[in-house]
């Protein structure tokens, strides 16, 4: 599958600019605003959209009448420019390379865990997922079976209930002693309260840092739920030293502004994106492809 977004956002922009509100002169007061509402009905928001209009206005005064396949190159390069402040790069050189894996309940963060390792392994290392939500009765059983359908090796709890960070310390052992390259860390996505499940957090931070350091913390967000998945979300961003987001469900369903809206207003990159239910459906995130992807 491609990792580009199948949004629809290109054959809108085009109609836009077809229509009536462009004159022959070029862009008539009457296409920025049908622009916005283009850009705001993606789900870019408004502050992103106002920046996105405000550098367009700039970069078409500066070139006078401009063609719709310049006007398209234009938002295109904008949006790469926008994309590329923060660095994408999933930082592995550590060994073992130490992913926690973050987000409430829901996000498909189970899942996502196991696309991880999937997508890590097809890069020809070794990965070991620990099954640390252990608050959650079905977790355990569930990211077996995505550890097993990824083909990695999976270390679960001697018994039922036991500390999260017990079981974390325990599978950055196996990685050591088996000299596996990458520990993926499941985590509670809700305890009873916010303070509780930070303070679980923070707990296995320390178990692990005693072993090896952590080289990344990944949110999972919902992109489908927009503006309201980052509200949810804000607890981890807040707390759990978040080093980069991972979103799922990014399909034709999803708005693509989505994705640059959260990594502006959060200040973390995104590193993973998911784009279907399969577990190779998990792709390195390119801000040239996406930008790409968006306006097509």
């Amino acid at each position: 599958m491609s990792g580009t977004p199948r949004l629809g956002l290109g054959a809108k922009l085009k109609a836009l600019l077809t229509g009536e509100s462009r004159s022959a002169k070029g862009l008539t007061p009457d296409s920025w605003d049908d622009l916005e509402a283009t850009l705001l009905g993606a789900d870019f928001g408004p502050d992103v959209t106002d920046e996105l209009i405000g550098t367009m206005r700039q970069r078409v005064g500066q070139l006078g009448a401009i063609d719709d396949d310049d006007f398209l190159r234009l938002l295109r390069e904008i949006l790469e420019e926008q994309l590329s402040r923060f660095d994408s790069t999933l930082r592995l050189s550590d060994r073992p390379a130490v992913i926690l894996v973050v987000g409430v309940n829901g996000v498909g963060k189970t899942t996502t865990i196991g696309k991880v390792a999937k997508f890590i392994s097809h890069a020809g290392r070794s990965v070991v997922i620990g099954a640390a939500d252990t608050f959650r009765a079905a977790a355990v059983d569930q990211v077996a079976t995505w550890a097993s359908r990824a083909g990695v090796d999976i270390v679960r709890p001697q018994q039922d209930g036991q500390d999260p960070s017990s079981v974390a310390y325990q599978t950055v052992e196996f990685a050591l002693r088996n000299e596996t390259d990458v520990v993926i860390i499941d985590t509670a996505g809700r305890l009873h309260t916010k303070g509780g499940l930070m303070d679980e957090l923070t707990k296995i931070r320390r178990v692990i840092e005693k072993q090896a350091p952590i080289s990344e913390v990944l949110l999972v967000l919902d992109a489908t739920t927009g503006q309201n998945g980052v509200r949810q979300a804000e607890a981890f961003l807040e707390h759990a030293g978040v080093t980069g987001l991972v979103l799922t469900k990014l399909d034709g369903s999803a708005k693509g502004g989505f994705v640059l809206a959260v990594q502006e207003r959060t200040g973390i990159p995104i590193k993973l994106i998911g784009t279907g239910e399969g577990i190779d459906d998990l792709q390195g995130f390119s801000p040239v492809a996406f930008a790409a992807g968006l306006v097509a």
